[in-house]
């Protein structure tokens, strides 16, 4: 990637980061190989469904070989100079049957201190879940913020991760917690109604704005004394990027950021996009992303805002691959020819998107990688589910050219 900049995060400089999921934090579709013995949905489901020992064997041979250090070099070679890495409540390994991580995230630091990378932790899951995505652990689950037992042990987990890594030249900050969900997402969401056990979402709901105000309130003035100055404490947004205004400049917060995710296909959840010619979708994206880049620029006005998730997936690509090639490309007459459209459309969201978020303190990619492939492999069926996932890969973005 050219015109970004390298090397370590500086004062002021801009981040240019990529997230490191699916490491210490998994999801099933991101590399299904890893629920394939047990068929379950979710990591909660995985360890609960998988026997102590096969448990253990699995996440370390997992865990040992999906990031490793070349990782961390490579991608500061790409001009990165931070990483996001989403860790579980469990990281410390003190919750019966859910094997912890801190080994891991240990490593994670020292390489990327010999990398010249800072490390943005990232509290992914808590106990009950927050959001009842695969990627809060538990799908279909809200009810973390129900618990005070389960929200005391999050703000413990915080607590610990700051004392543990604060003296870590690599560490830039530390992320309460991922996506705490709103009404209408709740509402909005396939996955509120998919819990496998439907008692054990009982009592499920959204997370209100007040309870989510006192948790960030109660985590700053937690963490604030431990980290050093220029440590970052990050709040997400809750998907209310518009509602917090100038609150953490009146609750007199310092060293903060307000983390807001901005994916195309969550433009794309609106019915009104199947009606849309093909014609006309790359100018929807385009609203889309200006009317994000707007909120960005209101918010900023009293907070740093960042953009922790995003990626150039959408659908366009396959319905003008669908369309054009007849195939869907999957002949091999008509395979350079559908590579070659995917890559314009690519590129051209790429750029669309990183010029929108220029008005942010920064960007954060996800994810570096999905199915853990060290080597590039070009994907010959756009139709797959493989090549679907490719532009989620930050790996397969960067050798394919789509972000240059």
């Amino acid at each position: 990637m050219t015109g970004m900049a390298s090397g370590a995060l500086g004062v002021g400089e801009r981040i240019n980061g990529v997230n490191l999921g699916n490491w210490l934090v998994l999801e099933r579709w991101m590399k299904p190989g890893i629920f394939a013995a047990s068929g379950e949905a979710d990591e909660i489901w995985l360890h609960r469904a998988t026997k102590s020992a096969e448990l253990e064997a699995l996440l370390t041979r997992h865990r040992d070989t999906y990031i490793t250090e070349a990782d961390f070099r490579n991608i500061a070679a790409h001009g990165c100079n931070l990483v996001r890495i989403p860790v579980p409540y469990f990281v410390f390994g003190d919750v019966p049957g859910h094997p912890g991580c801190t080994e891991y995230l240990d490593r994670a630091f020292d390489s990327a201190e010999r990398a010249g990378l800072k490390i943005l932790i990232d509290l992914h899951t808590v106990p009950g879940s927050q959001n009842g995505f695969d990627n809060g652990g538990l799908t279909g689950v809200v009810r973390w913020h129900r618990s005070p037992r389960a929200v005391a042990y999050a703000l413990d987990v915080l607590v610990r991760l700051a004392r543990r890594y604060r003296d870590h030249a690599a560490l830039f900050g530390i992320e309460v917690l991922n996506e705490p969900i709103d009404w209408l997402t709740y509402a909005m969401s396939p996955s509120s109604r998919q819990a496998k056990d439907r008692s054990e979402a009982r009592g499920s709901g959204p997370i209100p704005m007040a309870f989510l105000k006192r948790f960030y309130r109660e985590t700053y003035h937690r963490l604030r004394p431990i980290l050093a100055g220029n440590q970052v404490i990050v709040f997400h947004d809750g998907f209310r990027l518009g509602r917090w205004r100038d609150w953490f400049v009146r609750e007199g917060m310092r060293g903060v950021m307000l983390d807001t995710h901005v994916y195309l296909v969550m433009a794309e959840q609106f019915p009104l996009f199947r009606l849309i010619p093909d014609r006309w979708l790359m100018g929807w994206y385009r609203l889309f992303v200006r009317w994000n880049e707007r909120r960005i620029r209101r918010a900023a006005r009293y907070t740093p805002v960042i953009v922790g998730e995003w990626c150039v997936a959408n659908g366009l690509v396959n319905r003008v691959v669908d369309k054009r090639t007849g195939d869907g490309g999957r002949s091999k007459e008509n395979a350079m020819h559908s590579a070659s459209i995917r890559g314009s459309i690519y590129r051209e969201i790429a750029a669309m998107q990183r010029k929108a978020w220029n008005v942010s303190a920064g960007q954060i990619y996800w994810s570096y990688q999905l199915r853990g492939n060290r080597d590039f492999l070009p994907t010959i069926d756009p139709q797959s589910d493989t090549s679907r996932l490719d532009p989620w890969d930050f790996t397969h973005v960067w050798h394919a050219g789509w972000m240059v």
